[in-house]
C-alpha cells in the first residue's frame, strides 16, 4: 500500500494538471511518434519504432504512478493546523547555532519540494529533525556534512 502524502492546494492542483497533460497531450505525442516510425517500413528492423514503443511504456508507467500518488494524496487545510509546533506545511525559521545563519523553509510533500522556493520535503533529514519541535527548541540534525545544531525562531502557516 502506498504512503499517504499531504499537499497544499497549489501542489495538489499542479499534480492534477500534470496528470491531465500526460493523459492527453503526452499520449498524443507518443502515438504520433509510433505512427511515424511505423510508416518507415519493416517493424522487425526499425529501431525508431522500438524506441517509440519503449517510450510509450515509460509514459504509461509514469501515468500509473501519478494516479496512485493522487489516490493517496490528502489536502491539508492550513487554517486548522496547530502553529505551536512544527508539522507538515509549517513555515519555519531556523538559525544555525554555530554560524548564526538564519533560514526559512516550508515543509511540504516530497513531490512539492523545491529548495529554490524554500520548500523542503518532510522526509528530508532537516525536516525530520524539526518535526514536533516548538519555538525556542534546539535540535541537532545529522546532515551529509555532519551534525548541525539549529534553533527554531518562528513557526507559521
Amino acid at each position: 500500500m502506498a504512503e499517504v502524502a499531504y499537499y497544499t492546494k497549489e501542489g495538489l492542483e499542479n499534480l492534477k494538471q500534470e496528470l491531465q497533460y500526460l493523459k492527453t497531450e503526452g499520449r498524443s505525442q507518443i502515438a504520433k511518434a509510433i505512427a511515424e516510425a511505423r510508416d518507415k517500413g519493416d517493424l522487425s528492423e526499425n529501431a525508431e519504432y522500438d524506441a517509440a514503443k519503449e517510450a510509450q511504456g515509460h509514459h504509461e508507467t509514469k501515468i500509473a504512478k501519478m494516479e496512485e500518488l493522487l489516490a493517496n494524496a490528502r489536502l491539508l487545510d492550513e487554517s486548522k493546523l496547530d502553529t505551536s509546533k512544527v508539522l507538515a506545511l509549517s513555515k519555519v525559521k531556523i538559525k544555525n547555532v554555530k554560524n548564526g545563519a538564519t533560514m526559512s523553509y516550508q515543509l511540504v510533500s516530497e513531490s512539492e519540494a523545491d529548495l529554490k522556493a524554500g520548500k523542503i520535503s518532510v522526509s528530508s533529514p532537516i525536516a525530520k529533525g524539526l518535526l514536533g519541535k516548538k519555538v525556542g527548541d534546539r535540535t541537532e540534525i545529522m546532515v551529509p556534512a555532519g551534525t548541525m545544531e539549529f534553533e527554531i525562531l518562528e513557526i507559521s502557516r
